[in-house]
């Protein structure tokens, strides 16, 4: 739809070009055409609001402030030239075609970029519902910061809107990291699925981690340009001729701070379930009502958590705690557990894993795993399932490594950018999500056996 809306602009473009090309205009009267052809422009839009995928959301209100501001513009033009007896140009008109053309082009690029995504099907008897919220951490000062502020952590939950019918602190709560330079959304489908099948989910945002967030203030956060250029340098395949001493570095400082947000989020969560205290909760999505019908559902007993790639990560090391009950870890190199380098290896922790803990490689990184135990390369990821009292294991066959979020299915040009397989965007959300809901099933709430498949 959006190359149509794209199509019948340039046509009208090229329509009013070749009526007015061979006319010797005067310039009041090129205005007034001018004028007519925006405002037919800007009806055209709002007839094709109609349609499916074309709406006033980001993807398009871009295009929607161009043709109104050309459409004031075409007035201001006319109203301005009543005594201009000049002559229109026909290069003038053509270079006002190509403008225009480039002008609808780059306006309506969101929308290229960005499919109109609306989530997957849901399994689930509930409606999903979310509220958000940021946490200030007190105990911590902001390292990317320069004025000494706090660090402050966005939250945001999904649960059941249904839950006058849901007996208090009876569903499990899973809290969810996001990769390198994601954001909360990465896998939004998947919290929606786990909520329609009675979950509280916390996708916690990691500031400067993050692409982008805000603060309390209200303030847009970006991802840190030094923290981004290093995850992609150490992620590429010229990460070998880093020094691997100063990598092991590096992962600490990124691995520590994370682990801390999720430390704090799932402290910050238990405590407002046994006190029902929000004071220091600054709501930024829905309100206190809202949170408090949430974390009233919330059962602090039964906790899961996982990530995507760095977040993965940092919810396996966070999952040592004796209170959390199940980890996924969704193609994530478990750099929390590398605990020393010393001469040129790592030292990873050797201490037996007791959580319940499903790993989910993609098809490259499952295949790097088994070569790297062939050739006595020492591999985290080899360890903790070596020495896990529980653990589960599978790839998927033709994912990379933002198959495992909704990414392929929000934006196909930048998660190819950033690194797809070839396989099905639904089909491999939809069976990540499944599985997901199978482990937390079992681990959580107790229901059935847990089995998975060598890969899929």
């Amino acid at each position: 739809m959006t190359l149509l809306l794209l199509t019948v602009l340039i046509i009208s473009e090229i329509a009013f070009l070749i009526a007015e090309i061979t006319r010797l205009s005067k310039k009041r009267e090129w205005n007034k055409k001018r004028l007519l052809a925006d405002l037919i422009e800007l009806i055209a839009f709002a007839v094709m609001l109609l349609f499916p995928d074309i709406d006033l959301t980001f993807r398009f209100i871009g295009l929607f402030f161009v043709l109104l501001l050309r459409l004031a513009f075409a007035g201001i033009r006319y109203l301005a030239s009543r005594k201009n007896e000049k002559k229109k140009s026909k290069a003038g008109k053509i270079v006002s075609l190509i403008l225009s053309a480039m002008m609808f082009v780059f306006a309506l690029m969101p929308a290229f970029i960005i499919k109109n995504y609306k989530g997957r099907p849901l399994t689930g008897q509930y409606t999903p519902m979310t509220c958000a919220a940021i946490l200030t951490d007190t105990s911590r000062t902001e390292q990317f910061g320069q004025d000494g502020s706090a660090r402050e952590v966005p939250v945001h939950l999904f649960y059941p809107a249904e839950s006058e019918s849901i007996t208090d602190h009876s569903l499990p709560l899973v809290i969810f990291s996001h990769g390198a330079f994601g954001w909360y959304q990465s896998n939004i489908s998947a919290y929606q699925e786990l909520a329609s099948n009675g979950y509280v989910v916390a996708s916690i945002e990691h500031p400067y981690h993050s692409l982008f967030t805000h603060d309390t203030s209200g303030k847009l956060i970006m991802v840190d340009g030094q923290f981004m250029q290093n995850a992609l340098t150490l992620g590429s395949s010229d990460a070998e001729e880093t020094e691997r001493e100063e990598v092991f570095k590096t992962e600490c400082e990124w691995i520590e701070l994370r682990i801390a947000d999720m430390n704090f989020a799932l402290d910050t969560l238990k405590s407002a379930v046994s006190a029902n205290d929000f004071s220091d909760w600054t709501f930024t999505e829905g309100d206190t009502e809202q949170f408090e019908t949430a974390v009233r559902l919330i059962n602090t007993d039964k906790i899961g958590l996982m990530g995507h790639s760095l977040g993965g990560a940092t919810a396996v090391t966070v999952g040592r705690r004796d209170d959390i009950s199940a980890v996924i870890d969704i193609d994530g190199t478990m750099v929390g557990e590398q605990i020393d380098f010393a001469d040129g290896k790592y030292v990873i922790n050797e201490e037996a894993y007791t959580t319940p803990l499903l790993e989910i490689e993609n098809e490259k990184a499952h295949f790097d795993a088994i070569e790297a135990e062939k050739i006595g390369y020492i591999y985290a990821n080899n360890v903790v399932q070596k020495n896990a009292v529980n653990a589960y294991q599978t790839y998927f066959a033709g994912a990379g490594h933002m198959n495992f979020t909704d990414l392929p299915l929000i934006s196909p040009f930048l998660a190819e950018k950033l690194g797809t397989g070839e396989i099905e965007p639904e089909q491999c959300t939809d069976t990540l999500n499944k599985l997901i809901l199978d482990f937390y099933n079992c681990y959580l709430k107790g229901q059935g056996e847990f089995s998975v498949q060598e890969h899929y």
